[in-house]
Order: C-alpha cells, then structure tokens, then sequence
C-alpha cells in the first residue's frame, strides 16, 4: 500500500507471557512438561521472530510482559538442563516415528526431527544459559517494551495490601537484577484491579498498566489516567483481539491448522489438523503443512484489516487520533497455535506496508494517546469480567485458605525481633515466599475452569504447608528447626534468593485491615 493509505493512530500489541512455577512439582500429564512445551513452542519462535525484526531494523514493535516467576523459571539451571533433555526426547521420538510403515506418518515424523534439531540449535545458541541473556539483548535492540509484574503473580485485588505492595515491589527489583532495566509498564496479573491500586503503583514507579476493555466500559481508544494520579490504565480492545481470540470465530480454529488437542500415542507428537470444530479427535484428518501457508496470509490480511478499520471508525468517534490495543497470550502463538510466531511475524512486517503505525504501550503515552481521567471499578479479564474465577463458590476454599496463611505470615514477621533488621532472615524470607507461592493466581484459576483442578489444590496447600510450619517452630521458639525448614523448602524450589522480608512495610502505615 502506498503512503496515501496511511490510517490514523497507533496500533499496539501486547503479549503477556507467564506459567506458574513448575520445576520439580511433577512432570506429566501437568507440571513441567508444560513449561518445556511452551518453552519450544513459544518462547523460542516468538523471540527467534523479535531477534530477526530487531536484525532487519524494526524497533518498538509490542510490549512484552514476562512475568517474574516465568522469568525465574527461564533461568533455573534445572530447568534449562530438563529443557535440552527435553528437546533431545522430542527429537528422538520423531526419529522412530519417521521410521513408521505409513508414508504420511514417517513424513510427519521427518518433519519433527527436522523441527527438533533446529530447536535444539537455537536453544544451545540463545538460552543455554538461561533467558535473560537474551532478553537484555531484545530491550538493547530496542524492538520491545518490556512490562513487568509482581512477584509470584498474585490475584491483587484479593491480597492483603502490605503483601500486595510487597509483591510488586520485589517483582520490579527482580526485574532489574535479570535484566538491568527495571519495567515501568505493568501486566497486572489476570488484568485484576480495585480501587486504589493505582495510588499503589505510584509509589512504585509504575507508568502504565494493563485492564481488560470492559474495565473501561469498552472505551479503549485512548489511555486514561486512574483517578488522581499520572498512571495510565491501557484498555485491550475486544473487537480486534477477539479476531484472533475468540473459541468460536477465532484464527486457530481454521480446518488446516494443526489441531492443539490431539496427540498420537504412539510417538506423544500432535499429527492432526483441525479438520473440523465437531471432529473427534481419531477422525481429523492428518495435519499437512503445505495448505496452511495461504491460510496464514489470509489470515493476517483480515487481521490488518480489522485494525484499520478500527483505527478509522474509533479515530472519527473521538475526533482525534486512536489507539487499539489487541492483547493475548505468548503462549498462545506457537503452544496453542501452532501456526502463530508465523502469523505474527508477517502481521508485524507488513503493518507498516499497510499504512499502520505501530509502537508500544510505552510510547502512546509518550505520543499523547491518553485521554481524561477515569476512576476504574474492581474488575479483570476473566468470565464475567470481575473477580468471580478467583473469589466465586467454587474457590473459596482458596480465599479461605489465603486469608489464614497471609494472617499467619505477617503475623510471625512482625513478632520476630531477635534478628537484627540489618541481617537478612532466612525465616522470614522463606516464609514470605511461600505465603506468596500460596496466593498465586493460578491455582484457582485452574479450579474454576477444570484444567488439573487436582494439581493446583495440591500446589496452594503443599506451599500452605510449608509456610505455616516454618512459621509454627518460629513462634515456639524453635529457631533452628525453624532455619532448618527455611532452608529445606527453599532448596526445593530454588528460587528468588533475593527476596528480602527486610524490605515487607510495616503494619503501622495501615489501619483498614489490608485492604
């Protein structure tokens, strides 16, 4: 397209990229398996595609949220050993399947083999060392924005605010020593907000964060500063990102992409396509890669498209020039759809050919896409829009659960004073990290949509446990037993060595109960 066909405003793209913390908490069907097959299918496509941008001059292409337990993760020694042993498994199960008597199955096991060795290549190239080598080389390059979050991704709105405030805190500073740049921009976890957060990233240096459109009554052509302060809430807009999203209408649902859900059981590798929304799984057809090429050029022209015409339509209503927010998954480009680090890097390079101008968050602040202030209401991005996956009937023994483990927690850090608040307390560390642990937002996020229910009740009450004894040989006075645990459970998972309960603000700045 020429330059005359240039539309208004800024279109920005967002990917929130998390998985709670696996390492050593089972392995298959749930557990780590699911971090390496992301870790195949999505991080290293989707970051092989900003590497070859970044290379051919593109810059300020997203923002991109990692999220401090995922980033964790990414660098774990265990993890990233597990990883390449992982990725020689795969390679290894396609070797016997290419050797199987049907042509079209032998053919699919090629295929893999090949898909394995070239993951194994960019793996000992780019993350042998873990992710942030490569993530500082992506914010050095200037191709993303990169969004932060708390520590250990609680659901906020529900926490107590000293931990609350905690979590964010910590979160940014792991941030900084990972990567040397500490995020301004935020992807609040599952989009979750309550009234007076905002006065809350203020405090910590927080510019900008993420809310789900409704949270903006679906008003999301600009940012809107939140209630007295200079913090931008961004809206993601639905009509665009439901293009790509939607279970009903979306992309990944097209016949010839490779179907998510079906395995075969003899080599454990997904060798269908979708074939059909109401196809079994033992009767879609064979996945054949040479028919989804002109599917995805299909599918990025209409994606163009509808950003175009959202940017015109929005630009008219306001009067001004918009912005569209289109906000998903990492995980879902490459893990869940197999074709999308393709879509995505053809969307990104022909965005500009098509008179659309793109940036990150953090720039349409800085371009003035922000509109009058905006009180928000408690809201987020799951069913219904408010915070029912996460408090509902369903999950409230997790509400529960959380309130007596965070009440127990801040109870024995405030009461023990025989460590001197220039030491570090390994106590107090290891029981903070396990309260947060606790308190993830994935576990009753897993129970509310029935994905290995089982799993994150046993994750929360595991961690639960680990909090509550350390903090019972603490109050009896059981110092060593009570170090000895620290160090026990902190061994099993390995993580966050930095956080400091040091650093927990004092219960003397609140008089509303937490929240």
């Amino acid at each position: 397209m020429s330059a005359a066909d240039s539309v208004p405003g800024q279109f920005t793209l967002v990917l929130h990229s998390h998985l709670p913390w696996l390492a050593n908490h089972g392995r298959w069907p749930v557990g780590e398996e699911w971090l390496y097959q992301s870790w195949a299918a999505s991080y290293q496509p989707v970051f092989a595609v900003l590497r070859r941008l970044a290379a051919d001059g593109f810059s300020d292409v997203m923002s991109l949220g990692i999220t401090p337990i995922l980033a964790a993760a990414l660098d774990d020694p265990h993890c990233t050993s597990s990883m390449y042993e992982w990725l020689a498994d795969w390679q290894l199960r396609a070797t016997e399947l290419a050797t199987d008597r049907d042509p079209v199955r032998a053919q699919a096991g090629t295929a893999n083999f090949r898909a394995a060795g070239a993951a194994l290549d960019d793996f000992e190239a780019h993350w042998r060392h873990g992710a942030s080598p490569e993530i500082r080389n992506l914010l050095s390059s200037g191709v993303i924005e990169l969004l932060g979050g708390p520590l250990a991704h609680p659901f906020a709105p529900l926490l107590d605010a000293r931990l609350r405030q905690f979590s964010l805190a910590e979160g940014l500073a792991d941030a900084h020593r990972r990567w040397g740049s500490t995020p301004t921009g935020i992807w609040a976890p599952e989009c979750a907000f309550a009234p007076g957060m905002e006065t809350e990233y203020a405090a910590a240096g927080v510019s900008h964060f993420m809310v789900d459109g409704p949270t903006l009554r679906g008003d999301t052509a600009l940012g809107r500063p939140v209630g007295d302060t200079d913090v931008v809430a961004f809206g993601r807009d639905l009509t665009v990102s439901y293009r790509v999203w939607s279970p009903k209408s979306g992309y990944p649902g097209h016949a010839a992409y490779r179907d998510f859900h079906t395995y075969d059981h003899d080599s454990g590798l997904k060798l269908s396509r979708v074939t059909g929304r109401t196809v079994a799984g033992p009767d879609k057809a064979p996945y054949d890669p040479d028919r989804v090429g002109a599917v995805i050029d299909k599918h990025v022209d209409d994606f163009i498209e509808t950003i175009r015409a959202r940017l015109v339509t929005e630009s008219a209503r306001i009067d001004r020039p918009a912005l569209v927010v289109a906000a998903f998954d990492t995980e879902l480009f490459g893990h869940w759809w197999h074709e999308g680090p393709v879509w995505l890097e053809r969307l990104l390079r022909r965005l500009p050919e098509a008179g659309v101008t793109v940036g990150s968050l953090s720039t349409a602040r800085e371009r003035g896409f922000v509109g009058a202030p905006v009180d928000l209401p408690a809201s987020s991005w799951g069913s219904g829009k408010d915070w029912r996956v996460w408090a509902g009937p369903q999950v409230q023994h997790f509400v529960d659960l959380n309130a007596e483990v965070v009440g127990t927690a801040l109870d024995t850090v405030d009461k023990r004073h025989d460590v001197p608040a220039t030491a570090r307390d390994r106590v107090n560390d290891q029981i903070l990290r396990e309260t947060l642990m606790t308190v993830a937002s994935d576990w009753p996020f897993m129970v509310s949509k029935d994905t290995a229910g089982g799993y994150a009740t046993d994750r929360a009450h595991k961690h639960a446990h680990a909090a509550r004894e350390i903090a019972d040989a603490a109050a009896r006075g059981r110092e060593s037993t009570a170090l000895s645990l620290a160090d026990g459970w902190f061994a099993a998972d390995n993580m966050f060595a930095d956080l400091d309960a040091r650093r927990l603000p004092g219960p003397e700045a609140y008089t509303d109960g937490g929240r």
